[in-house]
């Protein structure tokens, strides 16, 4: 039996909400992220975050948060600070409808790009920002901590048209 697995990613985002993050979902986003990360932030950063005003989304299904993404704004671009899907839920398109959400998002505004560090050895994440139109800039030396020290971040951007 073949398996279409467009129209299962296509199912599954159906079932998601995405919507503002708040300091309620804190507990679930932290477990999430701890989940995910080898090195994750600490409940502290999230905290600042919503504190200091930057754009923030929780991904649920049935009232569980299953991911989120947070985004800081500044005069012509988006910087993605996080963006995460618990690994459970991961490989079923969620990464991608929550990528594009954030992007949608952030095209509302008054920006032209939105940038993104991801890690060296993250390919999987680094394919999907390519197969959305993030392109390489540069790269930050020794950006994350690693289990053997620091590790690389590639700095990805999207030039956007303020029409999507």
């Amino acid at each position: 039996m073949a398996v279409n697995i467009e129209k299962m990613h296509d199912e599954m985002t159906s079932l998601v909400e995405v919507r503002t993050m708040n300091y309620t979902d804190l507990k679930q986003v932290i477990a999430v992220e701890q989940r995910a990360y080898p090195h994750p932030w600490t409940l502290g950063i999230f905290r600042d975050c919503l504190r200091v005003g930057h754009n923030a989304w929780v991904m649920t299904l049935d009232n569980v948060v299953i991911g989120y993404g947070i985004v800081m704004l500044s005069p012509g671009e988006a910087h993605i600070l996080n963006v995460c899907i618990d690994p459970q839920y991961q490989g079923k398109g969620l990464g991608r409808y929550l990528l594009r959400h954030l992007v949608k998002k952030s095209n509302q505004t008054d920006i032209d790009m939105v940038l993104l560090e991801v890690r060296r050895s993250n390919t999987n994440a680094q394919l999907l920002y390519q197969s959305e139109g993030f392109h390489e800039l540069g790269v930050r030396k020794a950006y994350y901590p690693a289990d053997n020290g620091r590790e690389d971040a590639i700095i990805l951007a999207k030039y956007l048209s303020n029409s999507s």
